[in-house]
Formats: structure tokens, sequence, C-alpha cells
């Protein structure tokens, strides 16, 4: 297991800058119809490649829209991106803190630890240092990447609906806790989901933890850059929710993405990796 911090600043990025690769994962709601590969062409992170969550997954599972790419696919893109096996990644998105977690367990799920992200984002680097424009420079790579799947990290539609079922028959003292990203008004089925013909509600013995609620501002004068809160803060959001962090975890949302979030947040908070599953399918696929 690497020892490179999952969490890095901005300032430390641009220190280390030669030494690492960047990835731009940058992604929205479509509702919010943001272009975040245009985006990523008028500014970016100085040598930073584009990678697009809609592109880089399972294609052979078009109603699910972000699951994992098989290994093969996601080694390729690694290729064309000039990433090795060995080289540290470091993640960032332009939201802060968000699509930038599920890059960093994509990354963790094949077998890839030498990966970080970047706290705040390209709001936190732009306060500082320049972005750059235009296509990124061609990469070149030696050695084929070889990815790695790591299935603890990973949950599928048949392992929660056994897990529920445990749930179920102890009134939800026996079984993995699920933990739901989404807001709470989805959680409840007060609000309708985005994507057509998905019900509302959520799944059996869930537990809701917004994701938003794992993230703040840096401070008042820059309430542009949305930082991930400290582990103490994490803990305790986790906590007053009624998690146990000393239970095995499943973390759930929409598509898979925001779950992510709270799959990372848990990590920097210091739950034990082993204790942490995340559903790829989540409420989409169940």
């Amino acid at each position: 297991m690497s020892t490179v911090d999952k969490l890095v600043s901005a300032s430390w990025v641009h220190d280390n800058l030669n030494k690492v690769k960047v990835l731009d994962s940058s992604w929205y709601l479509p509702f919010m119809k943001r272009n975040t590969k245009e985006e990523f062409l008028n500014a970016h992170i100085p040598g930073a490649q584009f990678f697009d969550i809609d592109a880089i997954k399972d294609l052979s599972k078009p109603d699910l829209p972000h699951m994992l790419p098989p290994r093969t696919s996601f080694g390729l893109s690694m290729d064309r991106f000039g990433i090795s096996n060995d080289d540290h990644v470091v993640v960032y998105d332009t939201a802060g803190v968000g699509p930038a977690c599920r890059v960093f367990w994509t990354f963790r799920a094949m077998g890839h630890d030498k990966v970080s992200v970047l706290n705040g984002g390209l709001p936190a680097w732009a306060l500082k240092y320049e972005t750059e424009s235009g296509e990124p420079h061609e990469a070149r790579v030696e050695k084929k990447y070889e990815a790695h799947n790591v299935d603890s990290l990973v949950c599928d539609y048949t392992d929660v609906v056994k897990n529920i079922g445990e749930l179920k028959a102890s009134s939800g003292a026996h079984g993995k806790q699920i933990v739901d990203a989404r807001p709470n008004d989805r959680f409840t089925g007060k609000a309708p989901e985005f994507r057509p013909g998905l019900s509302s509600g959520h799944m059996p013995h869930a537990i809701s933890v917004p994701f938003t609620e794992v993230t703040e501002f840096a401070d008042s004068e820059h309430p542009q850059v949305l930082t991930l809160k400290s582990p103490k803060d994490i803990r305790n959001v986790f906590t007053a929710a009624g998690v146990d962090l000393d239970r095995p975890i499943i973390t759930t949302c929409g598509s898979g993405i925001t779950a992510s979030v709270l799959y990372f947040a848990l990590l920097h908070a210091g739950v034990n990796e082993q204790n942490i599953t995340l559903y790829d399918g989540s409420w989409t696929e169940y």
C-alpha cells in the first residue's frame, strides 16, 4: 500500500508538478448543462490531462451511467495519458471536492494506490497559480499500463440485496451499513430523481449523509473554494447521522459519483479502507 497523502494542497501540487501526473476529472449533472471538456480547454493546471468520466467507464452497460471500466480499457486510457503503474497521480475537479473522488476511487479499484485528490480543486489552484489553455501535450509511455481489480472496494447489486436481507433480519444490527450521499429530499422521496423512470426513496435501512455535509468553504474570503472538512468534523457528521464508524459501510448515491465523496471522506477521517465499499451502480441500478 502506498504512503502518498490522499489529500494534497494546491501549493504541494505546484511544488511537485514535475513529479506527478495531473488529471482534471470535472463532471456535472446533465441538467446543469456544463461542458467540462470545453472548460478544461479554457483553463486547467499546466500539464493536466482530461479524464472524461462519461467516456472512461463500462460502455457495455448504457443504462448504468458510470460503472467502472473494464481493466483493459482503463489501461488503454492510462496509456493515452502517459501514466504508468508507478506514477503518482493527482486528480482534481472544478467543483472543489467532488468527481475527483470518483476518479480517486477508480484508481484504487484498479490497483493504483499512488493517487491523491487536490483539496479545493481548480478554484484553489487558481487563487495562487496560473492555468494554461488548449489541448494537452501529447503523452508518451514506455511501458503499457496494467490494471488489477481490487474487488473488495466494489459492491454490486447481488451484494447489496444480500446485505439488505441481513439488515432486515437483524433490524439493522448485522450487515454493512448503507450510507446514501444523495440530498436528503431525494433520499426521503420528497424530491423526484432527475433521471427519467427512476423511483424515489431509498434502500431499506439506509442512512442519509448528504455529500455536501462533509465539505465546507475554505474561508469567508474565498467562498468559491470548496474543501473537505477536517477528519474530526467528518467523523462527527457520520456519527451524528447514526453511522457506526467501527462497522463496515457501503456508500451509495444516484450513479456512483457522490458516493465516492463519502468514501474519500471516510478514508480522510481515518476509517479503515477494508471497512468501506462503494455500490458502483447505486440507486440507478437498485
